[in-house]
């Protein structure tokens, strides 16, 4: 093989390789562009949740709704940015951003859920029937504490790995 030919297999390693860094700095980098965007959504869709929450125990039940629709669609806007990021996965995506990507995606899945449930309950205190509207709020309960659980994963990943989260 003349030097030439060594020379042209070496710049397209190059090139090769030079583009798999880049790719992959440009996924942790959007990923790390979007987070404070989607723990924002989070922040506000919880405070909007306990606000919804104690709205219902004070029998404010449109405003209420209003509040746990508002978490619903912050923790859907997050949701929907954190799908795209896992959508953009590679292979050599950092193992801690994946698990961190999926803990949040759990977390949301419930709080999803969680709020879905707080909106029943709101329906059904609403037209007095409380004994299925404490059913569904029990359960919004149990859901939102499952949530935290996965908050917390997330929280100590974040903590565990300064240098991964910017």
């Amino acid at each position: 093989m003349s030097n030439y030919s060594k020379v042209i297999i070496f710049i397209v390693i190059l090139i090769v390789f030079s583009g798999a860094v880049i790719y992959l700095y440009n996924t942790e980098s959007s990923m790390n562009q979007a987070m404070p965007d989607i723990s924002s959504s989070i922040v506000a869709g919880d405070s909007d949740y306990n606000r919804a929450v104690d709205l219902l125990n004070d029998k404010s039940y449109n405003e209420a709704k209003n509040k746990a629709i508002s978490a619903e669609n912050n923790f859907n806007q997050s949701m929907i940015q954190l799908l795209d990021i896992k959508d953009n996965f590679t292979s050599d995506t950092n193992d801690v951003h994946k698990n961190y990507i999926n803990t949040v995606i759990k977390e949301l899945e419930l709080k999803i859920n969680a709020t879905e449930n707080l909106l029943e309950s709101i329906d059904y205190y609403r037209n007095y029937q409380n004994s299925t509207g404490n059913d569904y709020s029990s359960h919004a309960n149990e859901l939102m504490n499952e949530a935290l659980d996965f908050q917390n994963v997330r929280n100590n990943l974040v903590r565990e790995n300064p240098n991964l989260f910017k």
